[in-house]
């Protein structure tokens, strides 16, 4: 196989592997009932005129497994985290006790466990969505490769090869999605 096919087959599987890279760390902020500091990512909190994410103001920590613990660095961010949260809007009341802010996480019910299946199945949908739209993108560049000169049955065999790296990756967003599912569903 020649150096540009190969290249092409490289540089489809390093973004295919991003793309479910990025479905793992979507799914991570997918609740499934237990307490998590990644619950809270993606939460920006006013520092002092700066948006800025909240686990560089504070530690974030869980005492249990429904409970999560905030430590602001400076006392003058307690105020600050518990708008940032409310603001977020992810369900959760923060408790300010003039030290550290407690977030109680509450059970989840039947049909919040259904909604956060189907965000699930949505963010794997997407992933590969995002996988499809690689191998088409790559299955192009080997088409451009074959009006280049590159002979046909090496084109073929690089468009196959493309095909087997697309069912490889839609395979690990399925194992992902139904390890999530279980774990959300998990009572």
């Amino acid at each position: 196989m020649n150096e540009e096919i190969q290249f092409v087959l490289d540089d489809a599987k390093e973004q295919m592997e991003k793309a479910v890279s990025h479905l793992e760390v979507e799914l991570v902020k997918v609740r499934a009932g237990k307490a998590s500091p990644t619950m809270l990512e993606g939460i920006m909190v006013d520092y002092y005129g700066n948006r800025t994410p909240l686990n560089q103001v504070a530690n974030v920590n869980t005492a249990d497994a429904r409970t999560l613990v905030v430590q602001p660095w400076e006392k003058a961010m307690l105020t600050p985290i518990e708008k940032a949260i409310q603001v977020a809007n992810l369900g959760l009341n923060p408790q300010n006790d003039g030290v550290i802010i407690r977030i109680l996480v509450p059970a989840l019910t039947e049909e919040r466990r259904k909604d956060l299946v189907k965000k699930a199945k949505s963010e794997a949908e997407n992933a590969k969505v995002s996988l499809r739209t690689l191998r088409k993108e790559a299955n192009e560049a080997l088409k451009k490769l074959q009006k280049d000169g590159t002979p046909e049955d090496e084109v073929k065999e690089g468009e196959a090869k493309v095909q087997v790296l697309t069912d490889t990756y839609v395979a690990k967003c399925e194992k992902h999605l139904e390890v999530k599912e279980k774990e959300i569903m998990t009572v």
